[in-house]
C-alpha cells in the first residue's frame, strides 16, 4: 500500500508489466504509478519495449501535454498578426514592396505548417 507523502518533485515510484502487446511484437503494457509534488498518486498506461523505454514515453507524452496546454489559438493569432503586419508595414516604405509581402506570405505557409507539424506529432497513436 502506498502512502501520501509530498515530494520535493514527480517520482515514478511503482511500475508493472501487465502484458505484452499483441499488436506489436516485443512492446509490452506497463502500468506506472506517479506520485505528484502535492502527494497525489495517480496511475498511467504506458507501452515500451522495455522499463525504461516505457518511462521515457511517459515522460516524452507528458512533456509534450504540458507544451501543449500552454500553446493555445492566442499565441498563434499574435503570430500572425506579427507575421502578416511588419512585411506589410514595411512594404509601404519601398518602391518595390512585393518582397515584403511575399515574405509574409510565405513565412505566414511556414508557420501553417509547424502548426500541421504540432498537430500531427500531439495526436499520434489516437
Amino acid at each position: 500500500m502506498v502512502k501520501n507523502r509530498k515530494y520535493d518533485r514527480r517520482r515514478a515510484i511503482d511500475c508493472k508489466v501487465v502484458e505484452k502487446s499483441r499488436s506489436h511484437k516485443g512492446y509490452c503494457k506497463y502500468i506506472v504509478t506517479i506520485a505528484d509534488h502535492d502527494g497525489t498518486i495517480t496511475k498511467h498506461p504506458v507501452y515500451g519495449k522495455d522499463m525504461q523505454n516505457a518511462l521515457r514515453r511517459l515522460m516524452n507524452q507528458q512533456k509534450t501535454n504540458w507544451i501543449g496546454a500552454r500553446f493555445n489559438i492566442w499565441w498563434v493569432a499574435v503570430l500572425w498578426l506579427v507575421v502578416m503586419g511588419i512585411p506589410t508595414y514595411l512594404a509601404q516604405f519601398d518602391e518595390n514592396g512585393s518582397p515584403y509581402i511575399l515574405c509574409s506570405f510565405l513565412t505566414a505557409a511556414t508557420l501553417f505548417g509547424l502548426i500541421q507539424w504540432w498537430s500531427s506529432y500531439t495526436y499520434r497513436g489516437e
